[in-house]
């Protein structure tokens, strides 16, 4: 099911109710519907946006991802995530004062920020190519390829967003960095390279 408008309005829904009950992992991603996909990547990614230096990091968090596109490509309504993870619970109290509290004004922030307009690179083709793109980036990510994790994280999340809220500014964005990471990479693949050919000279 796909809502119209902003996050905001379907993370209250799905917090609303008796602040003692319990909502899983499950049934917010099932709630978010063909949005939880993009959400739950974006999620995962954000660890690979920051340089932390963490050795094999992108891979770790990749490799999840990577199995999350194959579902969405597959077109199941929802990811299936294992019972351990959907199973996991949070009282909805805690998610309430949560979306009540600070939290609510950076949300309305964001969504001033991220909202549906430039409809023309978030349908049709664009998105189909957007959407490929997205899928291709991640697979980048995953590999363990030193020093090239940054620029594709971001055009991914970038994409994310898009898909999220139909954004064409934020798809225009993810394409800026997409441009950017084929150049980075190309370069960090010829100086690979060189840098190989040149220990193979000197050991042979």
């Amino acid at each position: 099911m796909r809502e119209s408008g902003a996050l905001l309005p379907t993370l209250d829904r799905l917090s609303a109710g008796p602040r003692e009950s319990l909502l899983t992992i499950r049934s917010f991603v099932d709630g978010l519907g063909d949005r939880s996909y993009a959400f739950i990547i974006a999620t995962l990614n954000v660890p690979n946006m920051v340089p932390t230096g963490i050795p094999f990091l992108s891979t770790v968090t990749g490799v999840p991802m990577v199995l999350l596109v194959v579902q969405y490509f597959l077109r199941r309504p929802t990811p299936w995530l294992p019972e351990l993870v959907g199973r996991r619970s949070l009282p909805r109290g805690k998610l309430q004062d949560f979306l009540q509290g600070r939290a609510r004004r950076h949300i309305e922030w964001i969504e001033d920020a991220i909202h549906p307009r430039h409809d023309w690179w978030v349908s049709g083709t664009p998105r189909k190519l957007m959407q490929i793109t997205w899928a291709l980036l991640i697979v980048l990510l995953a590999l363990p390829i030193p020093f090239d994790n940054l620029i594709p994280a971001w055009a991914i999340t970038f994409f994310c967003m898009a898909l999220i809220e139909r954004d064409g500014v934020m798809a225009m964005l993810g394409w800026l960095l997409t441009f950017l990471a084929i150049l980075w990479t190309i370069f960090l693949l010829t100086i690979g390279m060189a840098m190989l050919h040149t220990l193979l000279h000197a050991i042979f």
